[in-house]
């Protein structure tokens, strides 16, 4: 990965002691949090230690530079529903700490798919059966709008049906407790504003928010509701999941139900935080409006690669403030040296920050305000950099001039 040429602009920390270096008013970050806004010295000046995963954390097998620390993952347990000689097969494989999902489609070889790697690897020169599916689908259970899970773990099985209703193909994705993500927007965790997670599948957007549950609910005290429709977060069974700390889960009976049970976890448990994940309808985007609206902090993620495709997007285009067409006067054009009508922000964003995670250790944090009246007067804004370097470094590039093509 590209790594820029240092400049004073460039700050690196270790994942180790980031907690204890966290911005404080007497440290010189302060006027750069005073440039976003935050003028008040926060609560706390420690960080209280919490109650750490039952598993211990390791290094992942990947060895120095991996992005992050790896807790428990219960691969053996998502291994188990596949048939016994893939089974074996992945157990012994030196690579598995790095495995993402295992792929069985009927009639089709079976394939397994590794962070890192383009491509799969086959692990048989058999195809799938629909003996292999039955095995799969009598370990899992049953599926609820296509996914299943088992209970104490994080891992999801998706299906594919044909049009009878039969399962015709498995996409078996490993779940795993991953420490340390937290870190890379923990100044902005302690501050109390609310933050929306873009980037596309695949990128570890839900992996980020259980570690942010687990670091507000844990290390910050806070109330943390998670509102969890498909138990990516919190995990399949009534009780959550270790990942998420001390943070309370609330479960969705169905997807179209989610702005219901936002609404509901804020009225009904008093939280300080909500968490959701994947935004995507008019309904939810209101929800979150009215939710920040009522003094709740939020984290969530929506659907969509950057800032930009959120612009675009009519139903949550509010979440950072909005667009419209304004038709300006003759003398205001001239003095703008712009065309009479013009796109402006209509309304303060409901997430104050938007990161853009361009993979799994690249993120790009904007300053939402700021940046979508840069974008939509046709310039380009300053945003933050924040990436994982060697040994595990979180590296802070500030004030870099933001573009499309940013981890190129």
């Amino acid at each position: 990965m590209y790594t820029p040429p240092e400049s004073p602009a460039t700050m690196e920390l270790a994942v180790a002691p980031i907690r204890r270096l966290a911005p404080r008013a007497s440290m010189p970050e302060k006027p750069f949090l005073r440039h976003f806004g935050f003028h008040r010295r926060p609560a706390t000046s420690r960080r209280p230690r919490g109650p750490r995963l039952s598993a211990t954390s390791r290094r992942s097998a990947s060895g120095a530079g991996s992005p992050h620390f790896t807790g428990e993952d219960n691969l053996d347990a998502l291994l188990q529903v596949l048939p016994s000689d893939l089974h074996d097969d992945l157990m012994g494989e030196p690579g598995r700490s790095q495995l993402v999902e295992v792929i069985l489609d009927l009639g089709r070889l079976p394939e397994a798919r590794y962070q890192g790697e383009i491509g799969g690897k086959y692990l048989r020169p058999t195809e799938v059966t629909m003996k292999d599916l039955e095995h799969a689908l009598d370990a899992v259970g049953e599926f609820i709008d296509n996914r299943a899970g088992m209970a104490g773990t994080l891992h999801r099985i998706s299906a594919i049906k044909n049009r009878e209703g039969a399962v015709v193909g498995l996409t078996c994705r490993v779940g795993r407790a991953v420490i340390g993500h937290g870190d890379m927007v923990y100044d902005l965790l302690r501050y109390g504003k609310s933050i929306l997670f873009v980037g596309r599948p695949g990128v570890g957007k839900t992996t980020a928010m259980r570690d942010i549950a687990r670091v507000l609910s844990d290390e910050l005290c806070k109330r943390v509701v998670i509102v969890d429709t498909s138990n990516e977060i919190g995990g399949y069974g009534d009780v959550p999941h270790a990942a998420i700390g001390r943070a309370r889960r609330l479960q969705v009976p169905e997807p179209s139900l989610q702005h219901k049970v936002m609404i509901e976890a804020v009225e009904n448990h008093m939280p300080e935080v909500i968490i959701v994940d994947e935004i995507s309808t008019r309904a939810e985007a209101f929800a979150c409006q009215s939710i920040a609206e009522r003094g709740v902090m939020l984290i969530g993620t929506a659907h969509g690669e950057t800032l930009k495709n959120m612009l675009k997007n009519p139903n949550l285009s509010d979440l950072v403030g909005g667009v419209r067409a304004v038709t300006l006067g003759d003398d205001e054009a001239r003095l703008r040296r712009s065309r009479k009508i013009v796109l402006e922000r209509k309304a303060p964003p409901t997430f104050p920050f938007v990161v853009e995670m361009r993979n799994r250790c690249y993120w790009v944090m904007h300053r939402t305000e700021k940046s979508v009246d840069m974008l939509l007067n046709g310039k380009l804004p300053l945003v933050e950099v924040r990436k994982r370097g060697d040994q595990f470094k979180v590296v802070i590039e500030r004030w870099k001039i933001y573009n499309d093509n940013m981890l190129e």
